[in-house]
């Protein structure tokens, strides 16, 4: 039994962290893409879903498996897919990255952690000071580039993380997540269409911000959301909700790797905070339990 325990373990902590990283590597592309003005937010948005559903539907028919050709997916979690990902890609057109990501990842620890109690759950001692500690850490690290947002760019970003906060919570009941990942983005294309004529008139692209667009949507966004919903069945809604304030950090460390970028004091002072806070959200009830158990040996 221990033995099972040990595997189950290590399976959500792997998928945790290749999730983890397809959703750095997904900003990264996002900002690259955006930023550059090399697309534009509607036609980024519109390959970015096609070619995710392309590639995910293109696996589910290799795998060949009756199980997956049955699972419907959800059209509340393609709809939440849809706004996270649209609002998301309009609202960096106005936002700086250490506003948006700030109104993002608030947003997300709010949904998750309110819903989660609305459902009944109620969160440990050990839990809230996690929490606390670790987007503490996250204010701490993109506190320099935070700036007073437009409006507009609050709302659709606010929009993203609420949107992203659902599609999360309702993963965690997915028994096939391939499958289930798969038919959401496919019931997006309907969507995806109606936004392709009704922005036509505004679009503008070339060659590199379509190659990352593609790469967003059918590596970083359909594998890893994929990824990421394996990964959600062995985390509570409050562990999926901390874990996400790494992604920054992952962002920030890719940066010293592949591009030579400095090691700063707030780096590592943001990324101990974040993983200790992460830690804490983890182990606390454990520990808390252990030591109620020596106390009364």
């Amino acid at each position: 039994m221990l033995e099972n325990a040990g595997k189950i373990v290590s399976k959500t902590l792997m998928f945790t962290i290749l999730a983890l990283f397809a959703f750095a590597a997904n900003s990264v592309l996002c900002r690259l893409a955006l930023g550059e003005n090399t697309i534009d937010a509607s036609s980024f948005t519109v390959v970015r879903l096609l070619s995710g559903a392309l590639v995910l539907f293109a696996i589910l028919r290799m795998s060949n498996k009756k199980k997956s050709l049955s699972s419907n997916g959800s059209w509340i979690s393609s709809i939440m897919l849809f706004l996270y990902a649209i609002t998301f890609s309009f609202a960096y057109v106005t936002l700086d990255t250490g506003t948006g990501a700030l109104i993002l990842f608030g947003s997300v620890q709010i949904t998750i952690i309110t819903l989660s109690l609305f459902s009944g759950n109620r969160l440990h001692l050990s839990e809230w000071l996690g929490v606390t500690i670790a987007f503490a850490g996250f204010v701490y690290l993109v506190l320099p580039g935070v700036s007073t947002p437009s409006v507009k760019g609050f709302l659709f970003m606010a929009i993203a993380g609420i949107s992203w906060g659902v599609y999360t919570l309702r993963g965690r009941g997915s028994d096939n997540p391939l499958a289930d990942t798969a038919q959401n983005f496919l019931r997006t294309v309907p969507l995806v269409l109606v936004l392709a004529i009704v922005t036509l008139h505004n679009a503008h692209y070339s060659t590199a911000g379509i190659v990352l667009a593609i790469l967003s949507g059918a590596i970083a966004s359909g594998i890893g959301y994929t990824i990421w919903y394996v990964a959600l069945g062995g985390l509570s809604p409050t562990q999926a909700a901390v874990v996400q304030l790494s992604v920054p950090v992952i962002a920030a460390l890719g940066g010293i790797v592949f591009v030579s970028e400095a090691i700063t004091l707030r780096l590592a002072v943001s990324a101990t905070m974040i993983l200790g806070g992460i830690l804490t959200v983890v182990l606390g009830k454990y520990l808390f339990a252990r030591l109620r158990q020596v106390g009364r040996t």
